[in-house]
């Protein structure tokens, strides 16, 4: 698959076969999240990869979102990773926190793997990180970023519908339209 077609392809899955992941996918998944840029080059995350089902059900309690599909996504995916980084191990400027970007930058790497390689996932940040944290034995200097089921996605809905770039995309000063054009 094309790089566009992988940002094409990626979309949300919320439902899951039982599927195992292919130990080579997941490695090519694992490497696309090592070679993330960071702040300075340092490195503030860590991925946590579970596989072990009792885990991802307590861990599912912990989710915040107001409907059960990601609950129940991270019940049925065959496994999922958890991204957490440590804000003293990046930078900050001006209030900033790079921490954030590092490991969302990690997570988005992994994920457009995943859909590369042929799995779903979906980006899950609604969650009672301490109880988490606890369940994992995440140290406290850690914050997590982000957790996603990986699995042969089960669904046949289509992507959403595409943004209107007229409404998203601006040159030079905000709210000048960028002139989209197709070559």
């Amino acid at each position: 698959m094309n790089f566009y077609d992988v940002i094409n392809n990626r979309k949300s899955v919320s439902k899951y076969k039982g599927d195992e992941i292919c130990r080579g996918s997941l490695n090519n998944m694992i490497e696309a999240a090592m070679k993330s840029p960071t702040w300075k080059n340092r490195t503030s995350f860590k991925l946590i990869l579970l596989e072990d089902k009792n885990i991802k059900d307590s861990m599912a309690e912990f989710i915040l979102n107001s409907d059960n599909k990601a609950k129940e996504a991270l019940k049925e995916a065959p496994m999922a990773l958890v991204v957490i980084a440590e804000p003293e191990k990046s930078g900050e400027v001006d209030g900033k926190e790079f921490y954030i970007a590092d490991g969302a930058i990690a997570m988005e790497h992994f994920i457009l793997a995943a859909t590369a390689e042929g799995y779903g996932t979906m980006w899950i940040g609604a969650l009672k990180e301490e109880k988490i944290k606890a369940l994992l034995n995440i140290p406290d200097e850690f914050k997590i970023i982000g957790v996603t089921p990986i699995g042969v996605s089960a669904e046949v809905e289509p992507h959403n519908e595409k943004k209107d770039i007229k409404e998203y995309v601006f040159s030079n000063k905000f709210n000048n339209p960028y002139k989209y054009e197709i070559d």
